[in-house]
C-alpha cells in the first residue's frame, strides 16, 4: 500500500466527509420508507457483500488478531449508531447533530487517557472551535434547553464515536487497513442483522425503497470505511476527527441546495468559526511550536 502524506490523508477524509454529508440527505427521504433499525441494516449488510467481492483476496489474509481488532471498532461504530438513532426519536435533529459532533472534542481526550498519547494543542483548540461552529449551524435554539432523555442518548453515541475513531488510529497502525475495515464492517452486518429482529418499526420493503439503503451501503460504507481506515494510517485521532466532523457543513449545505431547507445569519457565523477551526488543525501546529518553544 503506498504511503499517503498528511495532507493527502487530509483530502481523503475531507472526500468521506462530503460523502457523509450527502448520506444526510439520502436518509431523510429514506426514512420515509424504511425505519431507522432497517437502514441501517441494510446498508452494512450491503456494504459487506460488496467487501466480500471487491476484497475477497484479502479476506483469505483473515486471522484472529484482525478478528479481534476489526470487531472492537466495530462494535463501538455500532453502539454509536443505536444510540444516535434512539435519542432522535426523543429529541430534535438539531440536537442530535450537535451532541453527536461532541465526539470531536472527545476523541483527543479519550486518544489521550487510552493510548497516553498528549494530542497537539492547536488540535485540542481545533476541536472545541468546531464544536461551537457545528452549534451554530446545527440547533435549534428554540428547543435547546435542559438535557433530555433523547440528549443523554445521543451523547453516549457520541462517546461510542470517538471510541470508534481512537481505536481505528490504534489497530491500524501495524495493520492493513482494508482488512481490518472489512471485518469492522461485517461484524456491523452481523450486529445490525440481530438488532432488526427487536425492530417494531420495520416497513414493508419495496425495490423503489431500498435504493437509498444501497447508496448509504456502497458509497456512505463501503468507500467511506474503507478510505477512513486507510487515510488514518498517516494522521493523528484528533486531526482525523476534526476532518471528518466536517460531515456536518457538507450535510447542511446539501440540504440547502437539494432539500431546499432555509439557513440564517447564525449558520453563517457557524460556518465561519468551522473554517478557522479547520485552519487552525492544518497550519497551527507550527505556530504553537514556536510559541511553547519560547515559553
Amino acid at each position: 500500500m503506498r504511503s499517503l502524506t498528511s495532507k493527502q490523508a487530509d483530502l481523503v477524509m475531507l472526500v468521506v466527509a462530503f460523502i457523509w454529508g450527502s448520506g444526510f440527505v439520502v436518509t431523510k427521504n429514506a426514512l420515509d420508507s424504511l425505519s431507522p433499525m432497517q437502514i441501517m441494516a441494510y446498508r452494512f449488510v450491503a456494504a459487506s457483500i460488496i467487501s466480500a467481492f471487491f476484497f475477497r483476496k484479502k479476506i483469505k489474509t483473515i486471522n484472529l488478531d484482525y478478528i479481534r481488532s476489526g470487531s472492537v471498532m466495530g462494535l463501538c461504530l455500532s453502539l454509536g449508531f443505536v444510540f444516535q438513532t434512539i435519542g432522535l426519536q426523543y429529541t430534535t435533529a438539531g440536537n442530535n447533530a450537535f451532541l453527536t459532533s461532541t465526539s470531536v472534542v472527545m476523541v483527543p481526550f479519550v486518544y489521550w487517557l487510552t493510548i497516553k498519547k498528549r494530542p497537539k494543542l492547536n488540535n485540542i483548540i481545533a476541536a472545541f472551535m468546531m464544536m461551537i461552529g457545528i452549534f451554530f449551524l446545527t440547533v435549534d435554539f428554540e428547543n435547546f434547553g435542559d438535557l433530555n432523555s433523547g440528549d443523554m442518548l445521543t451523547l453516549i453515541g457520541a462517546v461510542f464515536f470517538a471510541l470508534h475513531i481512537v481505536s481505528t488510529g490504534y489497530f491500524v497502525e501495524k495493520r492493513d487497513p482494508i482488512t481490518l475495515s472489512t471485518v469492522m464492517i461485517f461484524f456491523s452486518a452481523i450486529f445490525f442483522a440481530v438488532t432488526l429482529a427487536f425492530d417494531r418499526n420495520m416497513k414493508i420493503v419495496t425495490l423503489t425503497s431500498l435504493w437509498g439503503a444501497l447508496y448509504l451501503g456502497l458509497f456512505s460504507t463501503f468507500i467511506c470505511f474503507a478510505l477512513q481506515t486507510t487515510a488514518q494510517k498517516f494522521t493523528s485521532a484528533s486531526h482525523a476527527a476534526i476532518i471528518l466532523s466536517l460531515e456536518s457543513v457538507f450535510g447542511s449545505i446539501l440540504a440547502v441546495f437539494l432539500l431546499k431547507e432555509g439557513y440564517n445569519p447564525i449558520m453563517v457565523i457557524g460556518f465561519i468559526i468551522i473554517f478557522f477551526s479547520v485552519l487552525m488543525a492544518e497550519i497551527g501546529e507550527k505556530y504553537f511550536e514556536r510559541w511553547e518553544a519560547n515559553v
